[in-house]
C-alpha cells in the first residue's frame, strides 16, 4: 500500500538492570509509561505524513501486562502486538512482528523505533522520513547522533558509497574511538526489508541476529546526524531514568513558561505530563503537580503544595504545604495553609478552606468558610454557611459511613461535632461546644452542652503546687 506505513515498535526487554518487575516499556516517567511516549510521537508523525499507519509493538517478558497497558490505550484499534518468545536480537524481534502481524508485509514503509527513549518527538520521525522521501533510490535511513561516550553504541563506519553499523562487541580498537553512533531509530522500505531480513545471521560475538545488517555498504541506505542525542536516550538504569524525569519537566515547564505561566523556580518543580496550567497562574517553588491535574487561569500554588489528579478553576489560591487528592476547587476559593482534600471533595467558588482542615468527599457550596482544625466528611453544605474552629462531622460509626447535611445561611460554633447521619438546616445556628445528634431545622438553633456548675473558693482543692 502506497502511502502507508507499519510502527514497529521494540517493546521486549525486561529492564533487568533497573530490578523492575514489569517489562521495561512499562517504567514510569512524568507519570507515563515510556512505551506512551513513543507511541504517541509514533502516531503523532504518521497523522503529519499523512501516512496511514498501524503500530505493531513487539513484547516479550510479561507480555500479559503490555497487553493490559494497550487494553486501555486511546489508540488501542491501531496497536497490534507480537511475540518475541526468545530474546534472540533486534533482527528476530522484527522478523516476530511480520510472522504475527503478516499483513505488516504490504506497508510501504516500515519504521523501527525502541519502547524506552521518552524523549523522542514526531518531529525526529519527520526528519527522517524526509531524508528517506527526498532520495528516491535510498531503501533505508537510521538516525545517528554524536555521542559524548560512545560506549554500548553501535559505531556507523562510513564507506566510499555507503555505510553500515558495527556493535560495540565486534569492533575493534580503531573502530570504538568512532563518535557517531547507531540509535536504533529506522525507517526502510519494506520491500528492502522483505529481500534482507530472512538472511541475516547470528555470526557475531553476542550471537544474536542483528537488525543493523539491513544498513551495509552495498545497499542504497543513508545515515541521518541529528545535532542532539537527548531525543533518542535511551532508559537502562533507575539513575539514567531520573536523568531523563528531569529532562522531561524541563520541557514541560519551558512550554507552559511560553503559555504564560510564571514559575518563581523552576528547577524546583516536579510535575507530570498532562498537566495543564493556564495564563497568568503563579507556581511558588517546590511544587509537586501529578497526573490529569489542571490548574485554571490566574491561579496561585504556593510552595510545599502538592496536587494529584485534581481540577483548579481560575483566581484561587492553594497555600503554602496544602495537599489535594482528586479534588475540585472552583473559582476563588482559599485552600490552605496545610490543608487536605481528599478524594471527592468538591469545593465552591469563594469558599475558604484554612490551616490544618481535612475534607473527604463532601460538596461545599459557595462561599462556605471552614478555616481552621476541621474534619468534613461525607457532607453536603450549603452556601455561605460559617463552620468553626475544631468542627468535626462523626461519619463513620465502625461499621457505615453516613452523611451529613448542613444548609445555607447557617452559623456552626466553634468545637461542634455533628453525629450523622444528621440534618442540619438553612439560617441555623449551632453554639459552640455542642454534640449535635439531632436534626436541627430551618432557623432552628441547637446546642448540646452540660450545664455548668461554678464553686467558688474551690480551686485549691485541685490546683496542684511544688513542696519545697
Amino acid at each position: 500500500m502506497s502511502d502507508s506505513i507499519g510502527l514497529v515498535i521494540l517493546a521486549a526487554g525486561k529492564g533487568t538492570r533497573m530490578k523492575i518487575e514489569t517489562p521495561k516499556a512499562l517504567a514510569k516517567t512524568a507519570g507515563r509509561t515510556l512505551l506512551d511516549y513513543v507511541v504517541d510521537a509514533a502516531l503523532e508523525f504518521a497523522k503529519i505524513s499523512s501516512l496511514k499507519a498501524e503500530i505493531g509493538l513487539v513484547v516479550g517478558h510479561k507480555k500479559e501486562l503490555l497487553e493490559e497497558w494497550l487494553s486501555h490505550h486511546p489508540a488501542k484499534n491501531q496497536l497490534k502486538t507480537a511475540w518475541q518468545k526468545e530474546q534472540n536480537g533486534t533482527a528476530d524481534a522484527l522478523k516476530s512482528c511480520f510472522n504475527d502481524l503478516p499483513h505488516f508485509w504490504q506497508y510501504e514503509y516500515t519504521l523501527v523505533a525502541c519502547a524506552d527513549t521518552p524523549m523522542i518527538q514526531a518531529a525526529e520521525f519527520c526528519s527522517l522520513f524526509e531524508a528517506l522521501k527526498s532520495h528516491p533510490e535510498l531503501v533505508g535511513v537510521a538516525a545517528t547522533f554524536e555521542a559524548h561516550n560512545p560506549k554500548g553504541y553501535g559505531r556507523i563506519v562510513h564507506g566510499d558509497k555507503g555505510f553500515h553499523i558495527v556493535e560495540e562487541k565486534d569492533a575493534d580498537e580503531k573502530q570504538r574511538t568512532i563518535t557517531e553512533v547507531n540509535s536504533g531509530f529506522y525507517i526502510l522500505k519494506t520491500k528492502h526489508v522483505k529481500e534482507i531480513l530472512g538472511s541475516i545471521g547470528n555470526n557475531n560475538k553476542s550471537g544474536e541476529f542483528y537488525l543493523t545488517d539491513l544498513f551495509q555498504d552495498k545497499f542504497s541506505v543513508k545515515a541521518v546526524k541529528f545535532p542532539s542525542e537527548i531525543p533518542f536516550l535511551g532508559i537502562n538504569t533507575m539513575e539514567q531514568l531520573a536523568e531523563v524525569t528531569a529532562l522531561l519537566r524541563e520541557r514541560k515547564v519551558k512550554q507552559l513558561m511560553l503559555d504564560g505561566v510564571e514559575f518563581l523556580n523552576p528547577s524546583t518543580v516536579h510535575l507530570d505530563h498532562e498537566v495543564q496550567i493556564g495564563v497568568g497562574s503563579i507556581i511558588y517553588p517546590n511544587v509537586t503537580l501529578l497526573g490529569k491535574t489542571t490548574i485554571g487561569k490566574n491561579v496561585t500554588v504556593e510552595s510545599g503544595a502538592f496536587i494529584k489528579n485534581s481540577m483548579i478553576y481560575d483566581q484561587t489560591g492553594i497555600l503554602a504545604h496544602s495537599y489535594l487528592e482528586e479534588a475540585v476547587v472552583h473559582a476563588k476559593a482559599t485552600i490552605g495553609p496545610m490543608a487536605r482534600l481528599r478524594p471527592g471533595a468538591d469545593i465552591g467558588s469563594e469558599s475558604k478552606i484554612g490551616n490544618f482542615v481535612e475534607v473527604k468527599k463532601s460538596k461545599l457550596a459557595q462561599g462556605v468558610k471552614v478555616s481552621h482544625l476541621s474534619y468534613v466528611g461525607d457532607a453536603e453544605i450549603g452556601e455561605n454557611t460559617n463552620i468553626g474552629c475544631g468542627f468535626i462531622t462523626c461519619n463513620y460509626d465502625g461499621v457505615q459511613k453516613h452523611k451529613t447535611k448542613i444548609g445555607k445561611n447557617t452559623f456552626i460554633g466553634s468545637d461542634c461535632q455533628m453525629v450523622a447521619p444528621i440534618e442540619i438546616g438553612d439560617d441555623a445556628f449551632v453554639a459552640a461546644g455542642s454534640t449535635i445528634t439531632k436534626s436541627v431545622p430551618d432557623g432552628g438553633f441547637g446546642i448540646a452542652r452540660s450545664q455548668q456548675l461554678t464553686k467558688e473558693g474551690a480551686a485549691k482543692r485541685f490546683l496542684k503546687t511544688k513542696k519545697s
